[in-house]
């Protein structure tokens, strides 16, 4: 199409040129047809997003917005967790509350600080441990315990391919091969009541596509990232992986697909570690007697 040729602003994997309004068909196309292929949203559900402010969870919730508009009967309610970092945290939250207030949507919004005590800021420096290992823990346990109190069917993430590929090939490095079983546009091994079924309408858009669809969109005004995000092991996953799509074109899509041709098999095989107790502190789902949030909060407090 000539319109794509003379006024290109992107130029996918197989070297395809798209002018913006054949992207956004195209973006749009995709994340619906990731969907339906996976069976992601019902035609009734009491949906949770999650959002930090982002590119990722804002265009998540932008195009979601749009589903439920046209199915009265899939409710949004965003929910953001507020960890506590100095200079991000904050810009970003405010970005959310902007775009949920102008779009007309619920927005709850908890924080390590008054959930746990303290923001991870403070955390880092009474505990030797690794940012985004600590937070990730106490992210996941806040998104699971409130969606659960706020009695969501499922719970959405911004999670993309570029997202997938890293955790795919850190569990491969790591020999963490049970926990590739849980990754998927459906995460988990199978239903348990005691987890929210977590799902991933990106997970076939690459970051590079996501990013240009938040800004011709004017979802945000700027890209911020995580201080702490250098330090983390996927960040050297990350580059190594982009690195590699620089050179050989399709890298990352190659990786995506064909882990999904093995993991049926993966979740027949670990199914039987799928199986989940409960904390005998708190009562979430945990693989131990206490949960590793509990744990954490106990050495918070000593």
């Amino acid at each position: 199409m000539n319109c794509c040729k003379n006024f290109p602003i992107i130029v996918l994997s197989g070297n395809e040129k798209l002018c913006k309004k054949h992207f956004i068909e195209y973006f749009e196309n995709k994340v619906l047809k990731t969907i339906r292929q996976f069976d992601l949203i019902g035609k009734k559900e009491n949906l949770g997003i999650a959002i930090s402010g982002g590119k990722d969870s804002l265009t998540l919730l932008y195009i979601l917005n749009k589903l439920s508009k046209q199915n009265q009967k899939i409710k949004l309610t965003a929910i953001l967790i507020d960890e506590g970092i100095k200079g991000y945290r904050p810009n970003t939250i405010k970005t959310a509350k902007k775009f949920c207030s102008k779009n007309k949507i619920k927005l709850n919004i908890y924080s390590y600080e008054k959930e746990f005590g303290m923001p991870l800021d403070k955390m880092l420096k009474v505990l030797d441990v690794k940012p985004c290992t600590l937070c990730g823990i106490f992210r996941r346990y806040l998104l699971n315990k409130k969606s659960k109190e706020l009695n969501f069917t499922k719970l959405a993430t911004g999670h993309n391919l570029d997202d997938e590929c890293q955790s795919i090939l850190m569990n491969q490095f790591k020999n963490n091969i049970r926990l590739s079983a849980r990754l998927g546009p459906k995460a988990g091994i199978k239903e348990n009541k005691g987890m929210v079924q977590r799902i991933k309408p990106l997970y076939l858009c690459s970051e590079k596509e996501v990013t240009t669809y938040a800004f011709i969109n004017k979802l945000l005004d700027n890209l911020t990232e995580c201080p702490y995000v250098s330090e983390s092991y996927r960040a050297q996953v990350r580059d190594i992986l982009n690195d590699f799509e620089a050179k050989f074109t399709g890298t990352k899509n190659s990786i995506a697909n064909s882990f999904l041709q093995i993991l049926p098999d993966l979740k027949i095989r670990f199914k039987d570690d799928d199986e989940v107790s409960y904390c005998k502190k708190c009562k979430e789902p945990a693989a131990k007697d206490i949960c590793n949030a509990c744990k954490f909060v106990e050495k918070l407090k000593s």
